[in-house]
């Protein structure tokens, strides 16, 4: 099956964003966080990460910015319900992670974080998450931008992470 979207990754990054898969708009534009009432983008700028608001379609250029992109099944498309568990592939992320070992992975819903740690989403919080393993990234979980989450919403661990990652950032 082909990539529905292609990764973003280089060695050595500060930062790689992690989805569940992409969403339907994003599938349909080729382009991370796509759809308009998704917050990613806007927050990326108001949280300082990026210096400007970026469109969806410019995602590579997040590349210079020490910024990366992959999703938890590169092959599904649509709402976290609607991917097949075949489809999510925790362990080719796991070898992602640790072939382009950036400073830390932020996970962008907890169904992306619950793939990877093996935990029901309830029993996750979002923010910097207790160490698993000494070789991996750090790792943070976020509340999901999309228009589809807004009653989950909270901008504390974007900017928990945003702070975390600003000695390199300045």
């Amino acid at each position: 099956m082909p990539e529905i979207l292609c990764d973003l990754l280089a060695p050595d990054l500060d930062l790689v964003f992690v989805g569940t898969a992409a969403g339907h708009r994003s599938a349909a534009e080729r382009a991370y966080y796509a759809h308009p009432g998704n917050r990613f983008w806007r927050e990326l700028r108001d949280i300082g990460l990026t210096p400007r608001l970026y469109a969806p379609h410019e995602f590579p250029e997040l590349l210079k910015l020490g910024i990366g992109f992959t999703d938890m099944s590169k092959v599904g498309s649509g709402m976290d319900h609607e991917i097949a568990r075949e489809h999510f592939d925790v362990t080719l992320f796991e070898t992602k992670m640790r072939r382009f070992r950036p400073r830390a992975v932020a996970f962008t819903s907890k169904k992306a974080a619950s793939l990877w740690l093996g935990l029901p989403t309830g029993k996750i919080s979002p923010g910097r998450q207790a160490r698993r393993q000494p070789d991996f990234p750090e790792v943070f979980v976020l509340t999901s931008p999309s228009g589809a989450a807004t009653k989950y919403w909270d901008i504390a661990p974007w900017r928990e992470l945003a702070q975390w990652l600003k000695p390199t950032k300045s």
